[in-house]
């Protein structure tokens, strides 16, 4: 594959990609996890290789017709899938990552299927590896990455089960590379459609999601802060959240409450430097490590066991534990 060629092919969408990066300002994913989602998505692209031969063997259909009905449905999904289990296990905390992370595995899955069918063909001219760089190579990033975020914002506001939550953005995906498979366009017209269209979207959700996430970051705040100082102080019948714990003693044993009150004291501690972290981050400070941290994640993680399921649904309404709450918590955990 000549040099000038395959640039033109793979650079595109990896600068697609550091752009997302680059422009989110809490710098909400990190180096080595960003390299193992554009690995999941070359290991996509070899799953859908196989999946793909096979579904022709079996149904007859020719590479042709495959491309426009059968491939934008078999890759969508095979690619959606590492960033689904992302969801599910709690490790994106806003639509700002989960951007990113669907992006970067149609990244990895993009730059696999360039290779393999660039060096399959016989002389592309200029035109054929510049519309698979800027064309096909962007709209598997863009399609991963708008199934990502509206699958995110299902999980945060919706409690249907997961599966149901996942259609809506997998089919957006299927629908967006389903329509540019169908080559209705020329593909040069096509190429610039998909750079026109799908970049500012996602531009325009990065800015959108980043203002929820500031909102999010001061109504946290003062939550935890407000709760926090209310433990320490001990005036539990001051407020709304102090009459709440002091009706929870009359509810659990001394022992049991201790345990209650330091899981929560240990939870708000650790709320409050992951929003720190996040803050600083955005400002482009770069925080040094706690050597607390890890003491404290071990007791926590004690004390859950120790409170057990009854004690974490005691908590719930001051905690409200929702994706981002424990996200939070994974934050730290990773640093």
């Amino acid at each position: 594959m000549p040099l000038a060629e395959a640039g033109l092919a793979l650079v595109p969408i990896v600068v697609f990609l550091v752009a997302l990066v680059w422009l989110d300002s809490f710098k909400l994913v990190n180096f080595k996890n960003l390299v193992i989602a554009i690995i999941a998505g070359c290991l996509a692209t070899a799953a859908a290789l196989v999946v793909n031969s096979q579904l022709m063997r079996h149904t007859g259909m020719d590479l042709s017709t495959f491309s426009r009905f059968g491939a934008p449905v078999t890759e969508e999904i095979i690619k959606f899938a590492f960033v689904f289990y992302l969801i599910r296990a709690r490790k994106v905390g806003f639509m700002v990552d989960a951007a990113i992370f669907g992006f970067a595995v149609g990244t990895g899955f993009a730059i696999v299927e360039n290779i393999f069918y660039l060096n399959s063909l016989q002389d592309p001219g200029l035109l054929t590896w510049l519309i698979r760089g800027m064309g096909t190579a962007v709209m598997h990033g863009g399609t991963t990455a708008i199934a990502a975020i509206i699958t995110k914002d299902m999980h945060d506001t919706r409690t249907w089960p997961s599966w149901v939550k996942a259609l809506p953005g997998l089919l957006a995906a299927i629908l967006i590379h389903g329509l540019y498979n169908q080559f209705i366009l020329p593909p040069l017209t096509a190429m610039l459609l998909i750079l026109l269209t799908l970049p500012p979207l996602i531009y325009f959700i990065f800015k959108r999601s980043e203002q929820h996430t500031r909102e999010w970051l001061g109504q946290g705040l003062d939550h935890d802060v407000e709760l926090l100082q209310l433990i320490m102080a001990g005036n539990l019948s001051d407020s709304r959240l102090g009459n709440y714990l002091e009706s929870l003693m009359n509810m659990f044993e001394g022992p049991v409450m201790a345990d209650l009150l330091g899981y929560l004291r240990i939870y708000l501690e650790l709320s409050l430097k992951a929003k720190g972290i996040l803050m600083m981050k955005e400002c482009g400070i770069m925080p040094e490590l706690d050597p607390e941290l890890q003491a404290q994640l071990v007791e926590l993680n004690f004390l859950e066991k120790s409170i057990g399921i009854t004690g974490k649904l005691a908590l719930q309404p001051l905690l409200k534990l929702d994706d981002r709450d424990i996200w939070q918590l994974r934050l730290l955990e990773t640093r």
